[in-house]
C-alpha cells in the first residue's frame, strides 16, 4: 500500500479533538483544492472528502463535514484573493472519525472508538486507491465474494462489497419516492445473480419487476394461489379474524371435520344424532394424520352451523344458542368464500387443465430444487380486499421460515426481498371484540431466521411504519433520501453507527445516492448506486402537453 502519509499530500493539523469530531486548521486555502500526484487524483479538502490523519501508532480516516472561515478573514474573501493568496486566508474545517488503522500495518483496520488523534496531528488527503484499497475490504478479505454496488459520491472509486456483509444480518433499503430504491434493489439482485449460487424470493407488491428476465414468476391471483389448507387453526383464526374462546373453537372443530371427512376418515360432516363418545375417539385417533390434509373450504359455512351442537342423552342434538352466538361468525364466513380476490387468491375458482392456477407453496419447492435464481411473487393483480395481501405475504414467511427451522437452507440460504415492505409489516387484523392478530412472519424471520439461511431485505419509501424490532435486526443499511424528521430518527434509533452529521447528507441527496452502513462495515459510505442492467418499472408517469388549437 502506499505510503498515506506522504508530505505532498498534506493538508492542515488537527486543532481539537472530541469524542465524535475533530477540527483541522488548514493553513492555506489553495491546500483544499483537488490535485494530482504520481499520477493519482487527490480530492484535496472538500466537503464529503476523505482524509487520513496520523498519530503515533494509529492513523486515522475521517470526512469532512464542513468548512468555514475565521469572522476576521471573511470580509477581504474573494475570488481572486482566495485562489491566489496563500498566507491571508486561514480555513478550518471539521471532520467526522469514521475508524482507525496501524501505522505500521495500515490495512488492519478498526473503528475508532477509543483511540484519537492529537492536538497537532498532520492530516493529509487520501488517494482514489487508498480508499479503493480500504473499502474492497469491508466486511470480508479477498476471499468473500464482493459485488460492486457503485461509486464514492466524493471521488468515484468503485465499491466493490462483501455480499455476506451485505445480506448475512439482513438489509434494508430505505429512501422517499424517487429517491432509487427499486434500482438499489435490482441492483442487489443483479449481483446476486451474477456472483453467487443463491437464490431470491422476490415480493413484488406492485409489479415493478415484471419484466425481469431469467425468473420464474408468480402473479398471485391470476396464475398462483395459495393453498389454504396449509394453513394452521390459528391462521385459520387470523383469517377469518376470529378471536373469541367460544366461535374460535367451532370454527377450529369445522376445519377439523372438514379434513377428515376429506380423507375418509369421517363419512359426513354432520353430528346431529352421531354418538358423542365414538365420534369423539374417531376423531381424536385420525386428526393427527390429518392436520395438514387438503379440504373443501367451500363447505365450510355448513360445517360450522354443523358444529353448534350439544350431549344430550350421549348423542349429539342442535344448540339454538350455539347457532345464535356463531351467527357473525357465518355471516363473515359466507362474505368471505364469496369476494373474488378471496377466491382467486386461495384457488377456490380454479379449474382442473393445462391453464390451471399453481400452489405458490409447490412453485416455491420447484424453485428451491430447480435452476432459476430468481422467483418473483407478484400482487399486482390482487385487490386489498379483507388484507388478503398482507395476511398471504405473512403466511409465505411463515412457510419459509418453517423450512428454514429445518435446515433447509442452511447449506444454499436463501433471500427474501420484500419491495414496499410497509404494505406487509406492521399489520393488525382487528376482531369483533375490539382486539387484534398482529402478523409476524416476517419480523420472526428477521429476529431468529438468520441463523437457519433465511436472510431479509427490506425495502421501504416509509421506515417510520416498520416496527423498532425488525428495523433493529437490520444489519446493513442502505439509506436513499429521506426528509420526513419520523423517518430519519426511525434509522438513527436502529442505525448503530448512524450520527447528526450523516443525518444531514439525507435530504440533499440526489436521485441513485445513498447511505451504506453496517455493523460489519468500519464507517458508512456514501454512494453513487450503479444503474442495474434490467431497470424496474418504477418511473413516474408525466403529464401529457396539451395541443392547442388556434
Amino acid at each position: 500500500m502506499e505510503n498515506l502519509f506522504n508530505h505532498n499530500h498534506f493538508l492542515g493539523y488537527v486543532n481539537e479533538v472530541a469524542p465524535q469530531y475533530i477540527r483541522i486548521h488548514f493553513p492555506s486555502s489553495s491546500l483544499l483544492q483537488s490535485f494530482y500526484h504520481g499520477g493519482l487524483p487527490m480530492s484535496g479538502g472538500h466537503v464529503g472528502c476523505l482524509v487520513a490523519i496520523e498519530g503515533e501508532q494509529y492513523g486515522f480516516l475521517a470526512r469532512i463535514t464542513d468548512l468555514n472561515l475565521p469572522d476576521s478573514e471573511r470580509k477581504s474573501l474573494t475570488e481572486r484573493a482566495i485562489l491566489e493568496d496563500e498566507s491571508t486566508f486561514h480555513p478550518s474545517g471539521k471532520a467526522e472519525l469514521l475508524l482507525s488503522f496501524d501505522v505500521y500495518n495500515p490495512s488492519k483496520t478498526e473503528k475508532t472508538v477509543g483511540r484519537y488523534p492529537h492536538i497537532g496531528s498532520k492530516v493529509y488527503a487520501c488517494s482514489n486507491e487508498l480508499i479503493s484499497g480500504y473499502v474492497s475490504r469491508f466486511g470480508g478479505d479477498e476471499s468473500t465474494i464482493h459485488g460492486s454496488l457503485g461509486k464514492l459520491t466524493s471521488n468515484n472509486v468503485e465499491c466493490n462489497i462483501s455480499l455476506d456483509a451485505l445480506f448475512g444480518r439482513h438489509c434494508a433499503v430505505l429512501g422517499t419516492t424517487g429517491g432509487g430504491k427499486s434500482w438499489t434493489m435490482a441492483k442487489l439482485m443483479e449481483q446476486v445473480q451474477s456472483k453467487t449460487h443463491n437464490k431470491i424470493i422476490l415480493i413484488d407488491a406492485t409489479g415493478e419487476y415484471v419484466k425481469l428476465s431469467n425468473a420464474e414468476h408468480c402473479i398471485v391471483g391470476e396464475d398462483s394461489y395459495f393453498p389454504y389448507f396449509q394453513l394452521s387453526n390459528s391462521d385459520f383464526c387470523s383469517l377469518f379474524r376470529e378471536h373469541s374462546p367460544n366461535t374460535s373453537t367451532i370454527l377450529c372443530e369445522a376445519i377439523n371435520t372438514l379434513r377428515l371427512v376429506n380423507e375418509g376418515r369421517l363419512t359426513s360432516g354432520v353430528k346431529v344424532g352421531m354418538t358423542v363418545a365414538d365420534l369423539s375417539v374417531k376423531i381424536s385417533q385420525n386428526l393427527p394424520a390429518c392436520i395438514r390434509a387438503d379440504f373443501d373450504l367451500q363447505r365450510l359455512y355448513e360445517q360450522v352451523r354443523n358444529e353448534c351442537v350439544k350431549e344430550q342423552g350421549g348423542k349429539y342434538v342442535e344448540d339454538a344458542f350455539k347457532l345464535g352466538y356463531s351467527a357473525h361468525l357465518l355471516a363473515r364466513i359466507n362474505l368471505f368464500l364469496q369476494n373474488e380476490t378471496v377466491k382467486s387468491a386461495f384457488g377456490l375458482n380454479k379449474q382442473a387443465g393445462d391453464n390451471s392456477p399453481r400452489s405458490i407453496m409447490e412453485a416455491i419447492e420447484t424453485f428451491c430444487n430447480g435452476e432459476s435464481s430468481i422467483l418473483r411473487i407478484g400482487f399486482e393483480e390482487l385487490s386489498y380486499d379483507f388484507a388478503v395481501r398482507e395476511i398471504i405475504v405473512d403466511l409465505i414467511a411463515n412457510q419459509l421460515l418453517r423450512k428454514g427451522r429445518q435446515n433447509t437452507f442452511k447449506e444454499k440460504p436463501i433471500l427474501m426481498f420484500v419491495d414496499e415492505a410497509h404494505q406487509f409489516l406492521n399489520k393488525r387484523i382487528s376482531a369483533d371484540d375490539d382486539t387484534s392478530f398482529y402478523l409476524q412472519g416476517i419480523e420472526l424471520i428477521a429476529k431468529e431466521a438468520r441463523k437457519y439461511g433465511l436472510f431479509l431485505c427490506l425495502s421501504t419509501q416509509m421506515p417510520r411504519d416498520i416496527p423498532l424490532g425488525i428495523l433493529s435486526q437490520m444489519g446493513t443499511f442502505i439509506v436513499h433520501r429521506l426528509i420526513n424528521e419520523q423517518d430519519k430518527k426511525a434509522i438513527e434509533s436502529a442505525a448503530s453507527s448512524l450520527n447528526k452529521s450523516m443525518l444531514s447528507f439525507m435530504p440533499t441527496m440526489g436521485a441513485g445516492e445513498a447511505l451504506l452502513m453496517g455493523v460489519d462495515f468500519p464507517m458508512p459510505l456514501l454512494l453513487k448506486i450503479d444503474p442495474p442492467v434490467q431497470k424496474p418499472q418504477s418511473e413516474t408517469p408525466k403529464l401529457s402537453k396539451k395541443n392547442i388549437k388556434n
